[in-house]
């Protein structure tokens, strides 16, 4: 089985989340291609931070269900398509791996989530079992920035935090069933701009320099605007010049915002934005798609549920337009890395995100934590293509036998050479529209069309397993 690029209209999403700041004033100046180098001092609207977690919203509509779903009875119950496990799977070609032995096995899989879940470790049980998975060879919980507060069922923060630590593990386990999975939770939640980044800069540094990881998964960013200078974000990216000294992957997604993205007020930037730890040169951005199935074949386009009526009534309970898109642009704090030489045409001369993407599409997962009814949701959006990613390139780690760091150089290499694992994503876009303001009037903030080759809306594109992880492995 494998993916071909085409078109699907009935694709889902979420992160309807809003974060805040000031509107930047100024596009700051860029940083030099060298990982290492500084980058110089820009000028913004002065912001106090708090930050989007690329979260998917917790579906609000209608109660979980007692068992998963399947497609027909997804688009029976709610007017719009959802995938198995297994469909993802199969989506990827990843059973052709499996049966190589090829499963991640020797390998850890990190993931980051403020708080994280209270019954991750049941929930991920009876999803296993649910779909006869095996448990992973080792699931271990960490805490190295501060004890976890009590888990409060009345908190929206930690209920959306649970959710998406459900959807983080029970996906990353889902197509790297060898690989261990080390959940490393946090104890600040984020908002727009630097609050809760610390904890997690604190808490990968941690990781890194302990050699407990390979790859780590992100599932949050924050709009760039709302830091109100490259100085505030600076020290920040302490764990990503770690990972990259110490050869560890880390990824994160792009954002659900499509071209926009929060402010720190709850509404949305009026003009294209991207987000950072995604923009940063060090991490791998990770856009969505949206999938079809046809037979045995699967084919992508550019994940952008803005405008679907049945998507937006689900999460959202209005029928919208709500900004539900595969994030993507240019850094405003970030100049046009080497490794992007290539695209130079797309991205000019600043970094351009996403670099790569998978599937954004809705999928099942299975939560009892408190402040829902325990069952089965569906869960969507970027922040399930990032552990998606970190499984697929826990295979490749196993394949080449060592870790292999950052990726992005050769993602774009084997682009550029139109290497088969690399299935380029053609339709879509990341335009999107809402409706703001007390008069409640109607915007649209235009972004870019998925294209042949890179875009700004699914990077290189997706990939084709079989084919992908011996080739980022370099066997």
């Amino acid at each position: 089985m494998n993916l071909v690029h085409g078109h699907w209209s009935k694709a889902r999403i979420v992160a309807l989340t809003a974060g805040a700041v000031a509107l930047a004033a100024a596009v700051l100046a860029g940083v030099a291609a060298d990982p290492q180098a500084s980058v110089p001092s820009g000028r913004a609207a002065s912001a106090l931070p708090r930050v989007d977690l690329s979260l998917e919203t917790t579906p609000r509509l209608p109660r979980p269900l007692s068992a998963p779903p399947t497609t027909a009875q997804c688009e029976k119950l709610y007017g719009f398509a959802c995938d198995q496990p297994d469909q993802i799977r199969d989506a990827y070609g990843l059973p052709a791996l499996y049966k190589k032995g090829i499963t991640g096995k020797g390998t850890t899989i990190v993931i980051v989530d403020p708080f994280g879940s209270p019954t991750i470790r049941n929930d991920l049980a009876a999803f296993d079992r649910q779909f006869g998975y095996p448990a992973p060879p080792a699931f271990k919980v960490i805490t190295p920035a501060g004890t976890i507060p009590a888990y409060n069922a009345n908190d929206p923060d930690m209920i959306a935090g649970a959710g998406e630590t459900t959807l983080d593990v029970e996906y990353a386990h889902t197509l790297a069933p060898g690989a261990g999975i080390l959940l490393v939770e946090t104890p600040v939640a984020e908002t727009e701009g630097t609050t809760g980044f610390p904890q997690i800069v604190a808490a990968e540094k941690y990781v890194i320099d302990h050699g407990l990881g390979d790859v780590i998964s992100q599932s949050f960013n924050a709009t760039e605007e709302t830091f109100a200078k490259y100085q505030q974000l600076q020290p920040l990216r302490a764990a990503y010049l770690d990972a990259y000294a110490h050869h560890v992957t880390v990824l994160a997604s792009s954002g659900d915002s499509g071209a926009t993205g929060p402010t720190i007020q709850g509404t949305y930037y009026l003009h294209p934005v991207t987000s950072w730890p995604d923009s940063d040169p060090l991490v791998t951005a990770v856009g969505g798609t949206q999938l079809r199935q046809t037979g045995d074949r699967f084919a992508a386009t550019a994940w952008n549920d803005t405008y679907d009526i049945a998507v937006n009534q689900y999460l959202a309970g209005n029928a919208g337009p709500n900004p539900a898109a595969s994030g993507g642009g240019t850094s405003r704090f970030f100049a046009r890395p080497r490794y992007q030489d290539g695209v130079q045409s797309v991205v000019g001369p600043r970094r351009g995100v996403p670099d790569i993407s998978m599937s954004a599409s809705s999928v099942v997962a299975y939560h009892s934590f408190g402040g829902l009814p325990p069952g089965w949701s569906l869960i969507l959006g970027t922040s399930e293509a990032t552990p998606e990613l970190a499984a697929i390139v826990a295979l490749a780690d196993q394949v080449a036998g060592h870790r292999l760091g950052l990726i992005n150089p050769r993602l774009y290499r084997l682009s550029a050479r139109q290497a088969s694992g690399i299935t380029d994503v053609t339709s879509g876009n990341n335009t999107v529209s809402f409706r703001q303001g007390a008069a409640g009037r109607l915007h649209t903030v235009h972004g870019h069309a998925a294209g042949k080759g890179y875009d700004l809306v699914t990077g290189v594109g997706t990939v084709n397993a079989p084919y992908f992880v011996y080739e980022l492995a370099g066997r």
